[in-house]
C-alpha cells in the first residue's frame, strides 16, 4: 500500500479520538504543572529542566512503560519521533534503529549511563534484538549529533536506557505474563534505602516459540524462538556527607533462533545465534565547595560475546568477542548563578576478537583519549545557552576536534518554548572496518554537522502541547566497502597484506532532512493521547538515491485511559511509509499500519491484571526484504508494585 493510504488511515485514528493527539516526549504532570520543568538528564550530562534544554529529546518514563505493557525496548523507540527501525525477523533478531536516517551504527546507547555499542560488530553499533524493557523505568532519546559529550557515534543521536533507581522506602515490582506462542515473561526488582546504602536490584526472564524469521508469506515454515536472562543492580554507598561510591551491573545472556541462506537462497535454517552482554560501572563522587562542585570519578566496562552455531553442518559459523574499557572524569562547578561549566576527561579502549566458520581469531585493540568542555549559560529568566568543544586522539588516524551550541528561550514562564541546537559529530572507524581482512589503517573518521530549530507550546492550562521541529544534516567521509580491481588505495595495492575481496574506504557522503510534528492532549485527568508525525528525506549525496530501509514517513499513536475504579485502557497505532530495502532502490517495502490494543484492572492498590493484542489487525509487512513480523498475538499477566 502506499504512503498517502496510511497516512489517511492514521488521520481517521485521529479523528475518532476524542481528544485530538500527542507528542510523544511530552511529560504531562498528574499536578498539572508546568510541563518545562521535567528534568533530563542525557542531553547536558547533568540534570535541567527540559525548557531549558536546546536539544530534540524525547522522555518516555516509568509509569508509561508500565502502561504500555512492552517486552521489548523497541516496543518504545519506534513512538519516539525521527526514529526508525529494521528487524530481520521476529523479537531477538538483529534489529538496527536509526535516529533521523542516520546509519544504525551511528548512534551511541547506553544502560545507566555506561556505553552498550559492539566493538567486535562490523560497524561497532548495538543491535537492539535482544533489548528487553525488564526493568527498565526511562528511556531519554537525544537527536541530533552529541559527539561533544558522547564522543565517537553520536552521529545520530544517544540513547540512554535507565533502570529502576534506589528508593527510600521498600519498593517492589513484579510482573508475569504468558501469551501466544507459548510466549513466557517474569521480571522483579527490589529497592530501598539501608541506612548510608541505596539498593536496587531485579532480573528477568523471557522466552517464546517466535515466528519464522524467513517470511511465512514467502514460504518460510519453521518458528524461530528467543530465550533470554538478564540481571541488574544499583548500589549507592554514602561515605560522608559529600562524598559516595556508585556501583552499576547489567547482564543479560540470550539465543535465538535464526534463518538464513541456503542453496536455493533465504530460508529456514537450523541455526542458533548465541550473546552474552556483561555491562559495570564502579565510580565515586565527591561534592565540595557547599555542592557547587560535583566531581565523578569512574571505570565503565562492556563486554559482548557472540557466537553462530549451524545445527545443520553441526559447526560453529561464527564467533566474536567485544570489550570496552573506558576511565573516565567528569566534573560539574557553578561557577555562578548564570553559568554552570560541565568538564571531563575519558580514555577508551576496544578491543575485539572474531572469526568465521573455525578459521582463525583476527582481531586488534584501539584507544582513544579525550577531553570536553560545555558551558551552560542562563542569562536571564527564560534564556538557557549552551556552547561546548570535544578534542580526541585516536591511535590510527590522529586527532579531531568537534563543536555544539544550543539554546532554549521561554517568554511565558515555559509555556512557550522556542529551540534551536547545532552539533558536530564522529565516528572513529570499527575495529573490524580498520583490522579485519578487509580493514585499512588508513581510514579517517566519520564527521558530520547537524542543526535544528523548532517550537513548542502549552495550553489548556498545561494540559495539551504542540511542537514542531526542522532538522538537517550532512555527514561526510562515511565510511563504505568498495571493490579492490583497479582501485588506487594503498590498502588494495598492499602486497603484504592482500585484499582480494575488497576493503573500506572513505567515499561516501549522506544528508538528511525533516519535520518533527507532535500534540499532547490530557483533557481529562488520567486520560493521555499523544500523536507523532516524522518526515524524513535521508539520502545518498553520491547517487541520490535514498538511504535503504528509512521509512520517509512514520506516524504513532498512543492513548491511555486510567480510571479511578482501576480500570486502564489504551492503544498504539504505529504507521510506516514505504522504503527501499536496497541502497540502488530497486526493492521497495511497501509501508504498513500495526495496532495494539491494552488492558487493565487495579485489584487492590498494588496488584493489578492485564492482557494486550499486539498486532490486532494481523498486519503482514516486512521491514528488511523476505523476512517477516510478528502478526496478532494475545497475552496477559499479572503486576505488583509497592
Amino acid at each position: 500500500m502506499k504512503t498517502a493510504f496510511y497516512l489517511s488511515v492514521a488521520a481517521l485514528a485521529v479523528a475518532l479520538c476524542s481528544t485530538g493527539a500527542f507528542a510523544q516526549g511530552v511529560d504531562l504532570p498528574e499536578d498539572e504543572e508546568v510541563i518545562s520543568e521535567t528534568i533530563v538528564v542525557t542531553a547536558n550530562r547533568t540534570e535541567r529542566a527540559i525548557s531549558q534544554v536546546g536539544e530534540s529529546v524525547t522522555l518516555v518514563e516509568e509509569e508509561e512503560i508500565v502502561n504500555r505493557q512492552p517486552s521489548e525496548v523497541l516496543d518504545i523507540l519506534r513512538t519516539v519521533p525521527g526514529v526508525t527501525f529494521n528487524r530481520n525477523g521476529g523479537i531477538g533478531t538483529n534489529t538496527g534503529v536509526s535516529i533521523r536516517g542516520a546509519e544504525s551504527d551511528q548512534t551511541v546507547v547506553l544502560i545507566d549511563g555506561v556505553k552498550l555499542n559492539d566493538p567486535s560488530s562490523t560497524g561497532g553499533g548495538f543491535n537492539f534484538g535482544p533489548a528487553l524493557t525488564g526493568n527498565i523505568a526511562r528511556v531519554e532519546v537525544v537527536r541530533g549529533s552529541q559527539s561533544v559529550l558522547y564522543g565517537s557515534q553520536a552521529i545520530g543521536g544517544v540513547v540512554n536506557l535507565i533502570t529502576r533507581e534506589p528508593t527510600e522506602d521498600l519498593g517492589v515490582f513484579a510482573r508475569a505474563e504468558y501469551g501466544e506462542r507459548d510466549t513466557a515473561e517474569l521480571v522483579g526488582n527490589v529497592s530501598g534505602k539501608f541506612g548510608p546504602v541505596g539498593l536496587s536490584v531485579g532480573g528477568n526472564y523471557y522466552r517464546t516459540d517466535g515466528i519464522s524469521a524467513f517470511s511465512e508469506a514467502r514460504g518460510g515454515t519453521e518458528p524461530d524462538g528467543f530465550e533470554s536472562l538478564g540481571a541488574n543492580a544499583k548500589l549507592d554507598i554514602a561515605l560522608g556527607e559529600n562524598f559516595s561510591i556508585d556501583l552499576r551491573g547489567f547482564y543479560a545472556d540470550s539465543e535465538v533462533e535464526i534463518d538464513g541462506f541456503t542453496a536455493t537462497g533465504l530460508g529456514d535454517t537450523n541455526e542458533v545465534s548465541y550473546r552474552e552482554d556483561l555491562v559495570g560501572y564502579a565510580g565515586i563522587n565527591a561534592n565540595f565547595l557547599d555542592g557547587r562542585v560535583r566531581n565523578r570519578l569512574g571505570i565503565a566496562y562492556t563486554r559482548i560475546d557472540r557466537s553462530n552455531f549451524s545445527f545443520d553442518t553441526d559447526s560453529e559459523t561464527f564467533d566474536a568477542f567485544g570489550e570496552n574499557v573506558r576511565y573516565e572524569y567528569q566534573g560539574v562547578f557553578d561557577a555562578a548563578e548564570i553559568a554552570e561549566l560541565v568538564f571531563g576527561a575519558e580514555r577508551e579502549e576496544s578491543e575485539y576478537l572474531s572469526s568465521s566458520f573455525g578459521a582463525p581469531a583476527i582481531g586488534d585493540k584501539v584507544w582513544i583519549n579525550s577531553a570536553y568542555g560545555q558551558l551552560n549559560l542562563t542569562p536571564f529568566q527564560g534564556l538557557s545557552l549552551t556552547g561546548g568543544v570535544r578534542y580526541d586522539d585516536h591511535e590510527t588516524y590522529g586527532n579531531n576536534t568537534t563543536f555544539a551550541a544550543s539554546g532554549a528561550y521561554s517568554p511565558n514562564g515555559g509555556d512557550t518554548v522556542l529551540r534551536g541546537s547545532y552539533g558536530e559529530g564522529f565516528k572513529a572507524p570499527a575495529l573490524f572496518q580498520l583490522f579485519s581482512d578487509f580493514g585499512n589503517t588508513a581510514l579517517e573518521p566519520e564527521e558530520s554537522e547537524s542543526w535544528d530549530v523548532g517550537i513548542t507550546h502549552s495550553f489548556l492550562d498545561g494540559r495539551a502541547q504542540v511542537g514542531v521541529t526542522y532538522f538537517e544534516r550532512d555527514a561526510e567521509n562515511l565510511i563504505a566497502f568498495v571493490g579492490c580491481t583497479g582501485n588506487p588505495i594503498p590498502a588494495c595495492q598492499d602486497p603484504a597484506n592482500p585484499r582480494p575481496f575488497g576493503t573500506y574506504d572513505n567515499i561516501a557522503l549522506a544528508s538528511a532532512e525533516g519535520w518533527e510534528f507532535g500534540l499532547a492532549v490530557r483533557p481529562v485527568d488520567g486520560f493521555d493521547v499523544a500523536l507523532n508525525y516524522t518526515t524524513i528525506d535521508a539520502r545518498n549525496d553520491v547517487n541520490g538515491n535514498h538511504l535503504p530501509r528509512r521509512a520517509e514517513d512514520t506516524i504513532s499513536l498512543v492513548a491511555d485511559y486510567r480510571m479511578e475504579n482501576g480500570i486502564g485502557i489504551g492503544a498504539t497505532v504505529f504507521v510506516a511509509g514505504d522504503s527501499f530495502d536496497n541502497a540502488t532502490n530497486t526493492t521497495r517495502l511497501d509501508g504498513y499500519v500495526v495496532t495494539d490494543i491494552r488492558a487493565s484492572f487495579g485489584i487492590t492498590e498494588q496488584i493489578e491484571i492485564f492482557g494486550r493484542i499486539e498486532n490486532l489487525f494481523d498486519e503482514q509487512y516486512e521491514t528488511i526484504f523476505r523476512y517477516g513480523q510478528p502478526g496478532r498475538a494475545v497475552f496477559g499477566g499479572v503486576r505488583y508494585r509497592m
